[in-house]
């Protein structure tokens, strides 16, 4: 963990209620899947943000807008000053992937798989993105994984974009060494459809970011653990799903 002083340099809609801040800043370190937590002038508590990508000296947040404090977020312009703790929590292990990978995001999950691509298709794997949306104007990334080389599939819940229906309805129960991250109920219907042949990202609601509350624990075969400190990356087969 590192604490340290960021400067916005691009805070704009991307989606419905969905905003890409772009700030520079120490990148040193910092992991796909991991994430940072953000510190916001008159909220007591930081927010937790999934890392999307990290370019030299760049780092990528991608976040909805759902309370006061990412309002707030939304509000802020170019050149302000951030308080961020980066380098937090377990990221993705690339390198269990054989050369065919497929990547599965649901809404706000999507954004940390994007620096996890960059670095397979670094490494010369081949990468299928399947993303789900509930409608049509909360779409993002896929122009961007497009660019990066990557086989994309889009579908939303209403069938306002791509096809209607949900992420396992575009998978079948033979699908390569996955990376996935969205809400729990997506992750349950990938892990029955596909098999536990992944790594999934957790989605918890946290307090203090840094396992201390113990506010965003699971239950796991192992025991209880905490999203933010064990996490919030886990091998598929770990979770207990039911």
């Amino acid at each position: 963990m590192k604490q340290s002083e960021w400067t916005i340099e691009s805070n704009l809609p991307i989606a419905y209620r969905t905003f890409e801040m772009v700030l520079r800043g120490d990148t040193v370190g910092i992991l796909p899947g991991q994430f940072v937590d953000v510190a916001l002038p008159d909220f007591f508590l930081r927010r937790p943000l999934s890392v999307c990508d990290i370019e030299d000296d760049r780092l990528t947040l991608i976040y909805k807008v759902v309370g006061a404090g990412t309002s707030a977020m939304s509000a802020m312009q170019a050149g302000t000053r951030l308080d961020i703790l980066t380098g937090l929590g377990n990221g993705y292990n690339l390198t269990l992937a054989g050369h065919d990978v497929l990547l599965v995001g649901g809404g706000v999950g999507i954004p940390p798989l994007v620096f996890a691509v960059r670095q397979l298709l670094n490494t010369g794997r081949r990468a299928r993105v399947v993303m789900g949306f509930n409608t049509a104007r909360e779409v993002f990334g896929e122009e961007l994984f497009r660019r990066m080389g990557c086989s994309v599939e889009v579908c939303t819940m209403d069938g306002s974009y791509g096809k209607k229906g949900m992420v396992t309805d575009l998978l079948t129960a033979s699908e390569p060494f996955y990376y996935a991250c969205g809400p729990l109920p997506m992750l349950r219907a990938l892990v029955q459809k596909v098999g536990t042949n992944g790594q999934v990202s957790m989605e918890e609601r946290m307090g203090c970011g840094v396992g201390l509350c113990v506010g965003c624990s699971i239950r796991t075969r192992h025991g209880i653990k905490r999203v933010c400190k064990e996490g919030p990356v886990f091998s598929a087969d770990e979770i207990q799903w039911m």
